[in-house]
This record gives structure tokens, C-alpha cells and sequence, in this order.
């Protein structure tokens, strides 16, 4: 008989949540998790942003391959995930809450923060992170969107999946804790307040739709993901929120329980999100595409194969992350092998790259590339023969400025206006005709 599938999917920072010894925060329904299940103490993601993210999890390709560049550029619309694959073969599905792989709800100012990145004018201002203390102890519904998602999933679990005679999967996506827009700050300035209360600075994860498959009997054969599109900086070098390398960002929890997987397992291996699609099809039984970037984490999950062997061959030693959004003016690459975490940006030389030891200085504090540039050379040689950066760099650029051309010329004399109004660095305003030369000298730049 085929399992049950359930799938949760927010962000957080993998090491805060899942790592050995962690008391950061109180997680009874993870801890439970972890009793009865597989944690893979190195998940990545395999582009630090939500949309770009969703769309390798859900496409299980690499973000070079689906070209999500930014957080509205994801998945065609018609490209077949493996929720499609799992109900053309007999799942009942359901999907509740954010989802983003096609495209991210998001404003013109994201838009043309991507696309503009490499302009020589200074990046948008973000407000500083707050923190917006509501209610009391006894408060529980702070993110009442996600709240509303999870009663509906719990619903569905109670009223529908009960009575189903096939096999389901369902997944639920959560925004906590992603921050809001400030309120003092107006809609276009950016995202920087996070909301919560001091019920859940005490206690996080009620895991109220474990609770719902434990009730109605599912639970035992119901295999549960728990795992995020990209971690949140909590002020790691300075940085809050993601779309960067640094574990803060690119670390993801990844949890697994349910029939057939060991229970009270640590993985160290490296793992991605691209591996979400084969794995569900493994689950499933259904034959996986040849072109895909991930490998099934089954293998793993059962704890049978020490190598991670799978119908898609043997897993590789290290993977793979790239970002290509706004915030940063060049592409970046991250390549983590073993105890290594290599980044790379634009063409590989405009840009000095990085090198961790993480099992020396898990907090990456200390760039030792130039102390070791035979094995700078190895890792750039490898991330070479997996992506050809330079080229993708260039092409994303092209991209980049395709797209402002069609924006600026949709907007005909309103332009000027339109453009100064958004969330730029607060200096615009004071010299809007110098920074409309700079779009200008960058648009008639050529390769």
C-alpha cells in the first residue's frame, strides 16, 4: 500500500531548530519529530529566496535550470511537479497556504530592485528589524493567516482524508516568520517587523495537524516532511532576513517520520531541496524523470545505504545554491562539499570568492581563501563542472535589463514619476536626475 504523504513548508534557520543540543527556542512537536523520525543536520536550499526556492523544490532542477532568477520569476505554469505526478498516478492532493514557485506575490519594487541590481547607485534602504510584542501568554493566534491554512488542513485531514480509499498528500505552506511591512514606513519601503507574542516566544510549534493525524489514526501511515524554502539571519554579520550564503540564510531544517523511516536518526550528509521531488516520487513508486538535479532521500531516510544510493544513482558529495535576486549586485553562487563552503560571485574575478572551514568556524567569521588557493582552485574547478557561472551570470544580466526596458517603456512619460517613488535609497529623492543616468548608462552598457 502507498503512504500518506504530508508536507509543511515555512521558513527558519535549520541550525536554531533542529541542530543536536540546541535550546534556542521550545519545540515540542520537532522534538517529537525527532524521536520518531530522520533530521538531516546539513539541508540547504538551493537559492536563499522564496520564490527562486519554491520553484527547485517543487521543479526538482537547480535554479540555473528553471531561470527563477527573482522573486517573480518561478515555474511555467504548466510545468509538471511532483504533486502532479503523484495525482496523475492515483494521490488524492491538497495544497493550503503559500506556495510562490510560479511567481511570488510581490511589489513593483522587487521587481526593479532585481532587475537593476547592477546599477552604480545605492541599493534600497531597509528598515531595521523590529519586533512587535502582541497580546499576552495566553495569546496563541498571532499569524492568523497561517492559522486559518492550518485549521483548513486539519479540517480536510478530519472531514476528507479520513473517508479516502486512495492514498493523499497534502501539503501546507507557512509564512511565519517571515516579517511585514512597518507600519510607519508605508507599503513600498520593505518588509523588517517581525510580529509575535510572548506566548510564542515561550513555546513554538503546537503541531496542531500532527495532533489532527494522530487523532483520526492516519498518523501511522502518513509519512510527515517538516522543511523551509531558506533560513532568516537573526543579525549574523550583521544581516537580518535571507537571500545570502551564510548558514543563517541558506540552512534549512529538514525533518522526516512515518512508516519505513528510522527513527532517532541524525544525517550528516549534505542535502538539498531539489531532493524533495524524487524523494516524493520514490515514496510514491513513481519512476522519476532522468533530467532532474535531486536525488531521493530514501535511501537515507531508511537507513540502509551509508553512500545515499538511489533509483537516480549515487548522491554526489556536496550541492549546490545560487541567488541572482536583489539586495546583492551580482550573482552568487555556494558550492558545500564536506567541511568546505565555497562562494562564488558574477564572472568568478570581478568579485574575490570565499572559503569556509565550517567544522573550524561554523559561524564564518574568517575568509580563508587566500590561505588555501590549491583548494579554492578544486572547489572552483567542481562548481565549474556543475554550472558554468560565468556564462549563467551573463545571462541573467541580459535578462535583467530586457525586462526593465519593457517595464520603463510600458510606463511611457509616467517613467520618471513611477521610478522615484519607489522603496530606493532615501538619497534618490535629493538627486533623481543623476540616478536615472545611472539606469541609462547601464542600459546602454553592453556585455
Amino acid at each position: 500500500m502507498k503512504e500518506n504523504t504530508l508536507k509543511e513548508s515555512l521558513c527558519c534557520d535549520g541550525r536554531l531548530t533542529f541542530y543536536p543540543g540546541n535550546q534556542t527556542v521550545d519545540l515540542p512537536s520537532i522534538n517529537f519529530m525527532k524521536r520518531y523520525g530522520t533530521v538531516f543536520l546539513n539541508a540547504y536550499t538551493n537559492s536563499p529566496i522564496c520564490c527562486p526556492s519554491r520553484a527547485a523544490m517543487w521543479s526538482g532542477l537547480f535554479t540555473h535550470l528553471t531561470e527563477s532568477w527573482n522573486n517573480f520569476k518561478g515555474l511555467d505554469p504548466d510545468h509538471v511537479t511532483w504533486m502532479d505526478l503523484m495525482e496523475k498516478h492515483g494521490y488524492r492532493t491538497q495544497k493550503f497556504g503559500k506556495l510562490d514557485y510560479t511567481s511570488g506575490h510581490h511589489s513593483v519594487s522587487n521587481r526593479v530592485e532585481a532587475w537593476t541590481r547592477d546599477v552604480e547607485f545605492l541599493l534600497r534602504q531597509e528598515g531595521r528589524p523590529m519586533v512587535n510584542l502582541t497580546g499576552d501568554k495566553t495569546h496563541v493566534r498571532v499569524m492568523e493567516v497561517d492559522w486559518r491554512n492550518t485549521d483548513k488542513a486539519v479540517s480536510w485531514i478530519k472531514e476528507e482524508a479520513i473517508n479516502l480509499t486512495q492514498p493523499f498528500v497534502l501539503y501546507l505552506g507557512l509564512n511565519l516568520p517571515h516579517p511585514y511591512p512597518s507600519p510607519y514606513a508605508g507599503e513600498n519601503f520593505g518588509s523588517s517587523t517581525f510580529l509575535t507574542s510572548p506566548y510564542w516566544l515561550e513555546k513554538v510549534c503546537e503541531g496542531e495537524v500532527i495532533s489532527a493525524l494522530e487523532d483520526t489514526g492516519l498518523l501511522k501511515k502518513t509519512i510527515v516532511i517538516f522543511t523551509a524554502d531558506h533560513g532568516e539571519l537573526a543579525m549574523e554579520h550583521r544581516q537580518f532576513y535571507k537571500m545570502s550564503m551564510y548558514e543563517g540564510s541558506s540552512h534549512v531544517p529538514l525533518l522526516v517520520m512515518g512508516p519505513g523511516i528510522k527513527e532517532r536518526q541524525q544525517v550528516p550528509r549534505v542535502v538539498s531541496l531539489v531532493d524533495i521531488y524524487p524523494t516524493m516520487l520514490d515514496i510514491a513508486r513513481i519512476p522519476a524523470p532522468r533530467n532532474l538535479s535531486g536525488y531521493s532521500l530514501m535511501p537515507l531516510l531508511r537507513g540502509k545505504a551509508e553512500d545515499g544510493a538511489s533509483p537516480g544513482g549515487s548522491r554526489p558529495s556536496w550541492v549546490l545554491s545560487e541567488f541572482h535576486g536583489c539586495n546583492v549586485n551580482a550573482s552568487t553562487y555556494m558550492l558545500r562539499t564536506g567541511k568546505w563552503k565555497y562562494i562564488t560571485y558574477s564572472d568568478g574575478r570581478s568579485v574575490l570568492p570565499q572559503l569556509f572551514d565550517l567544522s573550524e568556524d561554523p559561524d564564518e567569521l574568517t575568509n580563508i581563501a587566500m590561505k588555501f588557493p590549491v583548494i579554492v582552485h578544486c572547489l572552483d574547478e567542481m562548481l565549474r563542472s556543475i554550472v558554468n557561472y560565468p556564462k549563467v551570470s551573463s545571462s541573467v544580466q541580459e535578462y535583467n535589463k530586457r525586462q526593465f526596458m519593457i517595464w520603463k517603456q510600458s510606463l511611457g512619460q509616467n517613467y520618471s514619476n513611477v521610478i522615484a517613488n519607489l522603496r530606493w535609497h532615501q538619497d534618490w529623492s535629493k538627486e533623481p536626475k543623476k540616478y536615472e543616468n545611472a539606469i541609462d548608462k547601464w542600459l546602454s552598457q553592453s556585455k
